[in-house]
């Protein structure tokens, strides 16, 4: 079953980016490196609870 998640910056908090994910493939937290227009780079992204 495919969810749908939230995935906050670690260092600024911002909250920009929204995608899916399989909880049966993956139970564990989400981690991606994604592009922050706030620092112009890309840093590490987590997914955080609604």
């Amino acid at each position: 079953m495919r969810v749908n998640i939230l995935l906050a910056c670690e260092e600024t908090g911002e909250r920009l980016y929204l995608t899916s994910k399989n909880r049966r493939n993956n139970p564990e937290r989400l981690e991606l490196k994604k592009y922050s227009p706030k620092l112009r780079r890309k840093v590490i992204f987590r997914e955080v609870k609604k």
